[in-house]
């Protein structure tokens, strides 16, 4: 039977697409809200990581949702396995420009359109760049120049990057010091805590209609152990535990329930 209409439930309550999900306010998020907001007020560069799935993508779309269309411009780019110029150009075409041949016209042309909006228009380019840990060192090095306004004086827009462990280690490497100087804002996001993914499982499942206490305690303590605090693997568990516990007619899921699952998952944790 399908989980929905066997538990009662309005929506399903682990899926991505869920409107809610993204209200429930772990430590982590609101960690990184407090930080993106200081960033917002200062601009400069923030600097966010964390292991797959700990919420970091989500905090910064919340972040992004909650901005003035009118004050600030959002440009979000994820494809960082490229070169150089390939990166630059990409930037300048989500700037609305038609991006320059040579580099020199392309980074004044970055640079120009950046002080325009932030000038002119008084609206704050926000750059994220998404899996930043797979950007060159060469594009990390041409950052610092792209961001050097008035001999360093001022900051026009935030740049944001989000990525993996490793960036912290990259970013540690000499060759990267003048960047990691600039760096306003820095947080590492852990995941769920073992209480707070009770508390997560208990808002999913209310906010999707159902009341009662669908997960047992130890189904719970089982899929936060083999998610390791990632909220996108729980999600993961919980949703084909559901499904399991549908398909055996078992209004309570228990943690062999939740084993079941992880084996559907083929999740090696």
């Amino acid at each position: 039977m399908e989980p929905t209409l066997f538990f009662g439930l309005r929506q399903l309550p682990f899926q991505k697409s869920s409107r809610y999900r993204h209200l429930y306010k772990t430590e982590d998020i609101q960690q990184l809200e407090g930080r993106l907001e200081h960033l917002k007020k200062v601009r400069g560069i923030g600097l966010i990581t964390g292991k797959p799935g700990t919420g970091k993508t989500a905090a910064i779309r919340e972040f992004t949702n909650n901005l003035n269309p009118a004050s600030f411009k959002v440009i979000y780019l994820q494809m960082t396995t490229v070169t150089v110029a390939e990166f630059f150009r990409m930037l300048s075409s989500e700037l609305g420009l038609e991006p320059q041949y040579k580099k020199v016209d392309l980074f004044r042309q970055i640079q120009d359109e950046i002080r325009y909006q932030c000038e002119e228009k008084k609206c704050t380019p926000v750059i994220i760049i998404d899996e930043a840990q797979y950007l060159s060192n060469a594009i990390l090095r041409d950052l610092v120049m792209l961001l050097n306004f008035e001999m360093d004086s001022r900051d026009c827009c935030i740049l944001i990057l989000s990525g993996l462990p490793g960036l912290n280690r990259i970013l540690k490497q000499s060759i990267n010091e003048s960047l990691r100087q600039r760096i306003i804002v820095n947080y590492h996001a852990n995941g769920l805590s073992r209480k707070e993914a009770g508390q997560y499982v208990e808002w999913c499942l209310k906010e999707s209609g159902c009341e009662e206490p669908v997960f047992s305690e130890d189904a719970i303590e089982a899929a936060w152990r083999f998610s390791q605090g990632s909220v996108r693997v729980m999600d993961s568990l919980l949703s084909k535990s559901m499904i399991e516990a549908a398909a055996q007619k078992k209004r309570q899921i228990t943690a062999d329930i939740v084993t079941i699952a992880r084996e559907d998952c083929e999740l090696d944790i």
